[in-house]
């Protein structure tokens, strides 16, 4: 199999939206049930399970990125579907955009009854920083809701971009209840299996006889699917369905695979990284800490770029300089994780190590490579990290590390004082850093009001610098990188700030 033969994307949506439920019925309909952090299950209990923390279980919510991977076969050829689970709430949009690097399309899940709600914008917003093709699926078309014609005008609305309805609820909420495939012009009841079809009105009269009146007014003023435009991101199709009584799963791996981009060249630098580069390439765009908390494992996830790797051979990590051998390398493939002898673009490699890898690091055989476009967010919640017990400081402190190094938090270390500040985009962040510390590091800390509003990190000459620093000492703090931050009561203060000083770059955003 070729990297053409591979279809990298993400699922994104909000919570409650179904996104879970459909992932799951991708892998079945797929033949795998296996993800990243499943316990394997047996029998006819197996089901696949993305939420794989305590309190993604707890909650219902996904607030980590998965990585899963199934095969399927169309005329001859299997194609190779990874499929990335994003977390579905908005506090864990920085999470959403680094996953979004590592993919080549989209798929994007909407409840039917609900619309688009307004956290669902930041999220389709990070979606459309990163210029990726969608796909839309409204899900849960079996229950009463609004109409569809709304929902697809939202969309459009949202992301800027034309609609084109690939299947159609007909009669939703009214006389009829059924769904419209315009690809086969035949009708299927929502209650019943995936391709339960009535067959056309003059085979069948239990069709009704306003059948053809609301199909041709559901085409109207809708174009015609094209995949050129799809692929630029000028176009999304849209399928309507059920993930939960598996109906229109089959549709929407059928499009993924026929219409989705294989993988895209990657940016390096000022250039780009084309896939059918012989030289290996991959980025870091992701590392997770204890997935298995028997082993206290530490996986970092690489996206190939290029070229074709085989088990054993040596890649260079940017951020460490000499070559490191990976011999364990992990495909989360089928019903468990796989060492893989071999992969090529647009895989997603699994690499256990202990701290060599760090997300942003660019891996190649050459060392001649660095990709970009994988960026820390300025704060937008800041607390001091209160210990109960002095004795765990170490424990504390690898916490951090892992937490901050997963996105979870940014860790900020205060030049004068000695409690460690967290900073996060959402409130839910904070409930996930409180858990996990408990639960993974058995530490128990309390978090406390920070007096700074928000972050940047500073930039200039030396001179300019250290000026800057001796009038605001109070104010600054070292991230986990050793990179300078100015920490601001409010936006006024930053504002004041870069009036001040002309000669220095106060950034929102840190290339990592």
């Amino acid at each position: 199999m070729t990297a053409n033969s591979r279809r990298t994307f993400a699922i994104i949506s909000h919570p409650d939206a179904g996104k879970t439920t459909l992932t799951e019925k991708l892998l079945l309909q797929g033949g795998a049930i296996h993800l990243a952090g499943e316990v394997k299950a047996r029998g006819a209990a197996r089901r696949a399970r993305s939420d794989w923390m305590k309190i993604e279980q707890q909650r219902g919510i996904s607030v980590t990125s998965s990585v899963m991977t199934f095969q399927k076969a169309y005329d001859g050829e299997t194609i190779t579907f990874n499929l990335l689970d994003t977390p579905g709430h908005e506090d864990f949009s920085e999470d959403t955009y680094r996953t979004l690097t590592a993919v080549d399309s989209a798929v994007m899940v909407i409840d039917a009854a609900k619309g688009i709600e307004p956290q669902t914008r930041k999220l389709f917003e990070v979606c459309r920083l990163r210029s990726v093709p969608i796909i839309t699926f409204v899900n849960k078309v079996d229950r009463e809701g609004r109409d569809p014609f709304e929902t697809l005008d939202e969309v459009a609305d949202m992301l800027a971009l034309d609609v084109s309805p690939q299947s159609w609820p007909i009669g939703m909420g009214g006389q009829f209840q059924g769904i419209l495939d315009f690809a086969s012009g035949a009708v299927a009841r929502p209650e019943g299996p995936s391709k339960e079809f009535l067959g056309r009105r003059e085979e069948n009269p239990d069709i009704p006889e306003n059948f053809s009146e609301e199909a041709e007014l559901a085409q109207v003023g809708y174009p015609e699917f094209d995949a050129e435009a799809y692929r630029s991101g000028d176009l999304t199709p849209v399928y309507f369905g059920s993930a939960l009584k598996n109906f229109g799963i089959a549709e929407l791996i059928d499009a993924i695979a026929a219409h989705a981009p294989p993988p895209r060249p990657q940016p390096a630098g000022e250039g780009h990284v084309a896939p059918d580069r012989d030289e290996v390439t991959g980025f870091i765009f992701k590392v997770q800490a204890n997935m298995d908390p028997n082993h206290r494992d530490r996986i970092a996830f690489m996206r190939q770029v290029s070229g074709t790797f085989r088990r054993g051979m040596k890649l260079t990590p940017s951020g460490l300089g000499k070559p490191i051998s990976v011999h364990s390398p992990i495909l989360f493939f089928a019903q468990d994780r796989e060492l893989a002898d071999t992969a090529e673009a647009g895989d997603i490699i699994g690499i256990p190590n202990h701290g060599t890898l760090r997300v942003g690091d660019t891996l190649s055989e050459r060392n001649e490579v660095r990709f970009t476009g994988l960026p820390n967010f300025a704060p937008e919640i800041l607390r001091r990290v209160q210990l109960k017990d002095p004795t765990k400081t170490k424990q504390l402190r690898k916490a951090l590390d892992d937490l901050s190094e997963e996105g979870v938090i940014q860790v900020f270390y205060p030049e004068i004082g000695a409690n460690h500040i967290i900073g996060v985009v959402g409130q839910l962040q904070l409930e996930v850093f409180v858990d996990r510390l408990s639960v993974e590091y058995k530490v128990e800390a309390a978090l406390e009001p920070a007096p700074f509003a928000t972050a940047r990190w500073i930039k200039g000459d030396r001179k300019a610098l250290d000026e800057f620093e001796s009038f605001n000492r109070a104010n600054l703090a070292r991230d986990r990188d050793g990179d300078l931050v100015f920490m601001a009561k409010s936006p006024w203060d930053v504002n004041y700030q870069v009036e001040r000083n002309p000669e220095l770059t106060f950034s929102a955003t840190k290339e990592r």
